[in-house]
């Protein structure tokens, strides 16, 4: 598509959105029907226990007021409302993050996006759309079933579209397709002038658009940041023609999938070690663009002792020239030089439950393995759970040091809650061949990342699952003040797995702060942007991105 007609579509978005303040899409000129009325929840409604709290039940918010808006033209309300009253506000989209950055005690009015969740094509822009309350499950079923392509976002199926793009995205096909954030070409937003003013600015990342710095702020800059995302656009770079079927890639018809496991029992630390090593290596060694490999995507489950084991899930594009050979060659790769045998996934993974029957790979067609995968995770789909959790990029192997303190801590016998795990997944690839300016996401050099778990449900746990998070960590990363600052072994943090930690010289005693781990050399563009579309500050948590001084 020529950019003149982009303008001439982005002018008719603008429009239609002006006509309605920023709500349902409407031919320029055409007059809006009149705007339902937005759905405010207070303490006094029978909503309001289940409105104030996300997925983590360790936050619960007490705010004045929940709105929960269906149209831009509503955000806009809710948003005006609280800037004129001086009210602290914040936005959720699917609930899932995971720290109280929505649900803190000083917040007073909480937009909730969970009834905007429209998947779609839009021909004024020629792309798709998706609003931020759209959970993933379903926008790979509407992209798919309808015009046979997808986002390449993540495996979770209830987790929002909101946080999930803002931050980045990462999903099993990232090593064959890229972040999501890499089809992303537009973002509809919500945000507020220096003196109030309210208004909706659509961005796309064509060069010449005036706005584009706040697309490329929401291709990884985190959510909360700058405003309330009401509408993502996709489309891949470089695709032409107005044919919906081959704006965005299409899945692998059919992926093989496997899970196995390791039992405790049989592992000794030599064992162990050589596993975690391989499985780090074997990342290292097919990190490039282009590799065979990238077809390959896995998880590695490195859970507490009294879990009973350690377990590999294992997916592959199935579409590629031998494919069941880049299975097996993987896993023999994991397993080189380790004494023990591997078995069936007969307890939870982390987030994923038993898997016995994916002892054998199997074949399945693309969408009945997401659904399996994103449904096969009852620790995440509890939603009485409280958890904790860290994150860590890797650009590297494992130095020894780390090893020891892998096998050290997941074999602590003063805990014995099955759900702590640390699992290593696959990174690079595709995501590699974009540089780390090009869009917010910055750890493009990265070829695996972790992520720190535990949960528990009874308040009187808390204390000792924290503890043994926060000491784990520390200890890994003893050599860097307990933090993995961006090196030539380590890269940083996710900010999709979000650490309030990090911005605490008890627990990030390197010098290098908490935004730096995040966004490594991105974060002064991403304070600029700031300054320009929130300069009052309105949208902040504990981990928001500053304005310059701040």
């Amino acid at each position: 598509m020529t950019h003149g007609r982009q303008q001439v579509t982005r002018r008719g978005v603008l429009a239609a959105s002006a006509a309605i303040g920023g709500g349902v899409l409407l031919p320029a000129g055409q007059a809006a029907a009149r705007p339902e009325e937005l759905v405010t929840v207070t303490p006094g409604d029978a909503r309001y226990p289940d409105l104030v709290r996300g997925w983590n039940q360790r936050y619960v918010g007490r705010p004045e007021a929940v709105h929960v808006p269906r149209s831009t033209a509503q955000v806009a309300t809710a948003v005006r409302q609280a800037v004129r009253a001086g009210k602290r506000l914040t936005v959720r989209s699917g609930g899932h993050c995971w720290e109280d950055f929505v649900f803190s005690p000083d917040v007073q009015a909480v937009i909730d996006m969970s009834a905007m969740r429209d998947v779609d094509f839009d021909p004024s822009m020629n792309a798709f759309v998706v609003q931020p309350g759209a959970q993933l499950l379903d926008v790979y079923e509407r992209l798919y079933r309808t015009w046979g392509v997808i986002v390449p976002a993540g495996m979770c199926f209830q987790v929002g579209a909101g946080g999930h793009v803002s931050g980045g995205g990462w999903g099993l096909l990232c090593r064959r397709l890229g972040l999501v954030v890499d089809h992303l070409y537009a973002v509809e937003v919500v945000v507020v002038k220096a003196d109030g003013t309210v208004r909706t600015v659509v961005a796309t990342r064509e060069d010449d658009d005036p706005d584009r710095d706040l697309w490329w702020a929401h291709t990884g800059g985190g959510g909360g940041n700058f405003g309330v995302v009401t509408r993502y656009w996709f489309r891949s770079p470089g695709a032409s023609g107005t044919d919906p079927a081959r704006l965005l890639p299409a899945p692998p018809p059919e992926v093989l999938v496997s899970a196995v496991s390791w039992k405790w029992s049989d592992l000794d630390e030599r064992s162990f070690t050589r596993l975690v090593r391989n499985y780090a290596d074997w990342h290292v060694r097919h990190a490039a663009p282009g590799d065979p490999a990238t077809a390959v995507c896995s998880m590695l489950s490195l859970n507490h002792v009294s879990n009973g084991a350690v377990g590999l899930i294992t997916h592959v594009d199935a579409s590629v020239p031998g494919a069941a050979r880049l299975h097996d060659e993987f896993l023999a790769a994991v397993g080189r030089g380790v004494t023990v045998a591997h078995g069936p996934v007969t307890t939870r993974m982390g987030e994923l439950d038993a898997l016995p029957d994916l002892a054998t790979p199997r074949r399945l067609p693309w969408l009945q393995a997401a659904r399996y995968l994103g449904t096969a995770n009852p620790t995440t789909n509890d939603p009485t759970q409280k958890s904790d959790f860290k994150s860590a990029y890797m650009k590297a192997g494992f130095p020894r040091r780390q090893l020891a303190a892998l096998y050290r801590h997941l074999t602590r016998a003063d805990i014995g809650n099955p759900t702590g795990s640390v699992m290593l997944s696959s990174f690079a690839g595709q995501v590699s061949a974009v540089p780390q300016d090009a869009t917010a996401s910055a750890h493009r050099d990265a070829a695996y990342k972790l992520a720190w778990m535990i949960w528990w449900d009874d308040p009187a746990d808390e204390k000792d699952c924290v503890r043994w998070l926060r000491e784990f960590y520390a200890d890994m990363y003893a050599d860097s003040g307990g933090v993995p600052v961006p090196g030539a072994v380590t890269d940083g943090c996710y900010v999709n797995y979000p650490d309030a930690d990090l911005g605490s010289p008890q627990f990030n005693r390197s010098g290098t702060p908490w935004h730096d781990l995040y966004y490594k050399g991105n974060y002064r563009r991403l304070q600029r942007i700031k300054q320009a579309y929130d300069p009052g500050d309105v949208f902040r948590h504990r981990q928001s991105v500053r304005l310059p001084g701040g």
